[in-house]
């Protein structure tokens, strides 16, 4: 699996707020905010249900990644994805990173994407 996520009883904009507030809690700034939903208007005229994919970073961890292999910025940042369910209900998404770093074999690195891996869950509890 390379992701886990959980339903809110929060509507779309309240969940990408709220997810947003406590991605900062555990060191995290959005980076990047990518409006599915209006890009595929814009691109395709396809109406799509609201859909969010915020790029999440933890600068420290993300320097301490880098110094482990410059390359690893392949698999960075950190991607949480807000999107409307069928049923209507929101859905927030986040991406494992200890599925998403074990691909990369250098000492430190799994020990580390336990640590991204921990702080993301918490945050994704608090929801």
């Amino acid at each position: 699996m390379y992701g886990f996520d959980t339903k809110t009883q929060l509507g779309f904009d309240e969940a990408v707020e709220k997810v947003t507030g406590e991605l900062q809690k555990e060191g995290f700034g959005v980076l990047t905010e990518i409006d599915v939903k209006a890009v595929m208007k814009k691109k395709l005229d396809i109406d799509k249900r609201p859909y969010k994919i915020l790029g999440a970073c933890n600068p420290v961890l993300a320097n301490q990644a880098l110094t482990a292999d410059p390359d690893i910025g392949l698999l960075l940042p950190c991607n949480v994805v807000v999107r409307e369910a069928e049923d209507g209900s929101v859905v927030v998404a986040f991406m494992d990173p200890a599925a998403v770093l074990g691909l990369v074999e250098r000492e430190g690195i799994e020990e580390l994407a336990g640590e991204v891996r921990e702080r993301l869950q918490r945050v994704c509890q608090a929801l």
